[in-house]
């Protein structure tokens, strides 16, 4: 973990909730799907490659600026990311803004599955907060990660879907709906776990929360915010 500028004396003290993100924190896009489609282009079939590929991707779209629905830098770089050939990175770029549907955001994390049952054995407070097209509450709970209360996965207080809510990260109003479900902490007391420095840590400070960025390949060394390589250092800010 890096904890660095402003942030560092906020984080002294441990936090009382937290809120995540739910792409490229929780699950990422399936790269058993990604991987044999951008074969044919010289891609790699490696699942690590692909994981790296999406932190690549994001870390290139928060360096453009660029806003949700402008994933033409993501896509550029997670093809370079996953080795494709550099004459046809265009083409399988546009080949996979087409297949990187939202349903496609269905691969678990293992280190963030294995992160959330310690928490809940913890007993901290847990919810979601995902820009999403209406899809990420099934899949979260058919995928056996987390639902809202009692089931199969981690108990979350709630899941916040932006299709379904109607606002979206950066809109601070988002998280409204979700901390409506943490009314015993104070909105400074709440982490929000992302993976994008404009969506997530914007949207989170601009909300009065407390963001932490997942940053596994230090793609953001020397930022004013707090990075984490997994969720897995969560507990001890927590506890």
């Amino acid at each position: 973990m890096e904890i660095v500028g402003s942030e560092a004396a906020a984080a002294s003290p441990s936090f009382d909730a937290v809120l995540f993100d739910a792409g490229g924190v929780l699950v990422l896009p399936d790269p058993t799907v990604l991987a044999p489609l951008l074969s044919a282009y010289g891609g790699s079939t490696e699942i690590g490659d692909h994981r790296r590929a999406h932190y690549a991707g994001m870390a290139a779209k928060s360096r453009a600026a660029a806003s949700e629905s402008d994933w033409d830098s993501y896509n550029l770089a997670y093809v370079t990311a996953v080795g494709v050939d550099a004459e046809l990175r265009l083409l399988a770029a546009s080949l996979l803004d087409r297949t990187r549907t939202a349903e496609l955001w269905r691969w678990p994390i293992p280190e963030s599955v294995a992160a959330l049952r310690e928490l809940e054995r913890l007993g901290v407070p847990m919810s979601v907060v995902s820009n999403a097209s209406g899809q990420i509450e099934w899949v979260l709970a058919h995928m056996g990660i987390c639902q809202r209360g009692p089931g199969a996965g981690v108990e979350m207080r709630t899941i916040v879907d932006s299709h379904v809510v109607g606002v979206a990260k950066p809109n601070p109003a988002i998280f409204g709906f979700a901390l409506e479900h943490h009314r015993e902490t104070t909105p400074e007391r709440v982490l929000y776990v992302g993976d994008s420095v404009v969506m997530d840590v914007g949207g989170a400070r601009a909300a009065g929360l407390h963001p932490v960025l997942v940053d596994p390949y230090d793609d953001h060394i020397g930022a004013d915010f707090m990075r984490i390589a997994s969720l897995a250092e969560l507990p001890a800010l927590l506890v």
